[in-house]
């Protein structure tokens, strides 16, 4: 079965970079451009393991990330971010990210953040 992912980055590029980033393997990747599309296709369908950006419009990564952890507490998020401030690390850690990688991401951050998941 494939590993469902959801990118949620408000730039093209960014998800391209983790897209890109990934190691082979069978994946079921959707799309969110902002915090409330991701919401709403979580809601649809939960997925294995989401990415997420911290600065977006509208939404930012941190709101999502709570209110992605109010709909299941169980959701697995890691972080990434050009926002490499002690502060925003740590408080994405208390609101349950799994990880934190700076931006851009590289191929064995992203590899390590997929192995965990699948383990």
């Amino acid at each position: 079965m494939p590993l469902s992912l959801l990118l949620v980055d408000d730039s093209p590029f960014g998800r391209k970079m983790v897209k890109k980033c990934l190691p082979p393997g069978d994946y079921r990747i959707r799309e969110a451009s902002d915090g409330r599309e991701c919401l709403d296709l979580y809601r649809q369908e939960a997925a294995d393991l989401v990415f997420l950006d911290l600065t977006m419009p509208e939404m930012d990564g941190f709101e999502t990330l709570a209110r992605l952890k109010e709909i299941d507490p169980d959701c697995r998020v890691i972080v990434v971010s050009a926002d490499i401030q002690p502060a925003a690390r740590e408080e994405v850690m208390k609101l349950g990210a799994l990880d934190f990688i700076k931006k851009p991401p590289s191929s064995e951050t992203i590899k390590e953040a997929v192995a965990r998941v699948q383990s």
